[in-house]
């Protein structure tokens, strides 16, 4: 029942300047990810309300992890996009939650009963490589299909990213809210943030 969200969002993407500037005059447009381990299942990427954190990743796939990215960032830029949540798959919701732990658990006795190997999360405490989780998202995307309930337009969940803000802290360095927009309507329009 509140699922649906009546409010927009602004969202920020990094990537390289001249896709960035060709979806910002409408030549071209964002393209969803589908990797077996993006966290929030396949969709386009956004930071949630944080420039700062899409310059951020941006920069940091130039200089240290290429392999964040589909493509090379040559030149990092950052794409503003207005978005309606509407019927989103809050991961910070109860209810979102308990949708989320009955899909694990039909796609582990799924897989048991197959014999297949359950995926796992990968790549350090951050688990950037979120195998498990994406099947998990995509088994719950799949069950709303078979039950005849609507599909989600987006994905909305909090990452804790990097090491402690500070000795002891329960913060992290990199800690944002991330969505994955699954419906591109809901994508209203792009922008260039004001620096």
């Amino acid at each position: 029942m509140y699922k649906r969200h009546a409010s927009f969002v602004l969202g920020f993407h990094g990537c390289t300047k001249d896709i960035g500037e060709q979806v910002i005059i409408g030549s071209s447009s964002m393209k969803s990810s589908a990797n077996d381990y993006d966290w929030l299942g396949p969709g386009i990427y956004f930071w949630e309300n944080s420039p700062e954190r899409a310059s951020q990743f941006a920069s940091e796939a130039v200089d240290k992890d290429p392999k964040t990215t589909k493509g090379v960032i040559k030149d990092p830029f950052v794409v503003g996009a207005v978005i309606d949540l509407g019927l989103c798959f809050n991961l910070l919701d109860s209810g979102a939650l308990a949708e989320l732990k009955a899909a694990h658990e039909f796609l582990d006795k799924a897989l048991l009963a197959s014999g297949a190997k359950p995926p796992r999360n990968l790549s350090g405490p951050d688990r950037r490589a979120r195998f498990l989780d994406c099947a998990v998202i995509k088994t719950m995307q799949e069950l709303r299909v078979q039950q005849g309930l609507p599909a989600y337009d987006t994905v909305r969940g909090a990452f804790w990213e990097g090491g402690e803000l500070y000795p002891g802290a329960g913060f992290s360095e990199k800690g944002h809210v991330q969505i994955a927009v699954v419906n591109p309507k809901s994508i209203l329009g792009y922008f260039k943030p004001i620096k």
